[in-house]
C-alpha cells in the first residue's frame, strides 16, 4: 500500500512512530517549511529525524493548497493519504488523488467541537470529557465518515499539553487498527452520524489569550491551562507591562469575603515546597494562586522567584 503522510503537529508523532515501528512503509512525508511551522503552536521537527532513519522522502511546503503540494502528492500516486496534526483544509483536487481515500483525526468526539483548537476550547469551556475521532476526510470541515472514536476524560489537572498527549496515543492506536483492516482488504467505517447544528469552533490566535478577571477563578484557571505551553499562553497587564501566566492553582476561597476585587493582588503565598509559592489574586468568585509568569522581556519567574518580584496593584487589560 502506497502511503503519503501529511503532518506537522506533535499530536501526530506517536502515530507516525508506531506505524514505522510496526513495519508499515510510508512512501513520502509532507510538512510545512521552517518559516511556516515556526508560526504554529506545537509544531514538531521530530518527523524529519524519523524520515531520515527510515529512508522516507521528506518534503516541505508553505501550504498544502499550493501547486507544489499538489504536484508532490500527484507524483507519489498514493493509495492512502494520512493527515494528522494539520490545520489547513485539504483542497478537493488533493483529496481526489488517493485510490482508497484520505484519513484524518480530529481531537474531539465528532460531530461535537468541529473546527479549530478543539482541545483548547474543551478546556476553556470546562468540559469534563473530550475525545478523538478517526474519519475519512471530505471537502468540508470535519464532516467525513467516522471510522472510530475514543473517549478521553478531562481531569482538573489536565492542560492542553497533557490532553494532546492522550490524543496522540489514541491516534496511534486507531490508525494501527485502520491500517491492519486495509491490509486485509476491508475499508472500515462506523454507523456514527457526523451531523450537527453546532457552529464551527473559531481559530485561536495569541491575542485571544487576554485574561478576563471579571470571570470566576474556575473559568480563569481553565483558560490558563488551555493556553499554557506549548501554546502562546494566557496574559494580563500590570502597570502597563504584559505578563504571560503559565501556571496557576484554584483556591476554594471567596474573593468577596476577603475584600478582593477582580484582578487585585492580595500578596504572596509562601511555602518550603517550590510549586506552592506564588501570587494570590482576586477574581469574580474564587481566589487564584499564580505560580509561574513571564515578563515582556521573556524572563520566566516561578515559585520563590515570583514572590521576590513584590507585585502590587490590580491586573487588567492594559
Amino acid at each position: 500500500m502506497n502511503i503519503v503522510w501529511i503532518g506537522c503537529h506533535e499530536e501526530g508523532v506517536a502515530a507516525f512512530r508506531t506505524v514505522l515501528e510496526n513495519g508499515t512503509k510510508v512512501n513520502a512525508f509532507i510538512t510545512l517549511d521552517d518559516a511556516s511551522i515556526g508560526k504554529r503552536s506545537a509544531g514538531s521537527h521530530v518527523y524529519q529525524t524519523y524520515c531520515e532513519d527510515y529512508g522516507i522522502p521528506y518534503f516541505q511546503v508553505d501550504s498544502i493548497k499550493s501547486d507544489r503540494a499538489y504536484g508532490l502528492v500527484q507524483e507519489a500516486c498514493p493509495d492512502l493519504m494520512v493527515v494528522l496534526g494539520w490545520s489547513e483544509i485539504l483542497p478537493e483536487r488533493l483529496l481526489d488523488i488517493p485510490k482508497i481515500g484520505t484519513v484524518g483525526a480530529h481531537a474531539s468526539l465528532l460531530p461535537h467541537n468541529r473546527g479549530s483548537a478543539p482541545v483548547n476550547w474543551a478546556l476553556i469551556h470546562g468540559e469534563q470529557t473530550t475525545g478523538n475521532t478517526l474519519f475519512w476526510l471530505d471537502k468540508a470541515v470535519d464532516t467525513g465518515q467516522i471510522i472510530e472514536q475514543r473517549e478521553i476524560p478531562v481531569t482538573i489537572y489536565d492542560t492542553c499539553e497533557t490532553l494532546y498527549r492522550k490524543v496522540a496515543e489514541t491516534n496511534a492506536e486507531m490508525l494501527a487498527g485502520l491500517l491492519a483492516s486495509l491490509q486485509r482488504g476491508t475499508v472500515p467505517s462506523s454507523s456514527i452520524r457526523n451531523e450537527t447544528d453546532e457552529p464551527l469552533l473559531p481559530r485561536r490566535r495569541p491575542k485571544d489569550g487576554l485574561i478576563n478577571w471579571e470571570q470566576s477563578g474556575a473559568k480563569i484557571y481553565d483558560f490558563i491551562r488551555a493556553l499554557t505551553k506549548p501554546y502562546p499562553g494566557a496574559f494580563t497587564f500590570l502597570d502597563g507591562r504584559k505578563w504571560l501566566v503559565w501556571s496557576a492553582a484554584l483556591l476554594p476561597v471567596s474573593s468577596e469575603r476577603n475584600g478582593l476585587r477582580p484582578g487585585e493582588i492580595a500578596g504572596n503565598a509562601y511555602s518550603f515546597s517550590m510549586p506552592a509559592n506564588g501570587i494570590l489574586v482576586g477574581t469574580q468568585k474564587e481566589v487564584l494562586l499564580i505560580t509561574s509568569v513571564e515578563n515582556d522581556q521573556g524572563i520566566l519567574f516561578s515559585g520563590r522567584e515570583l514572590n521576590g518580584l513584590g507585585m502590587e496593584g490590580t491586573f487588567g487589560n492594559e
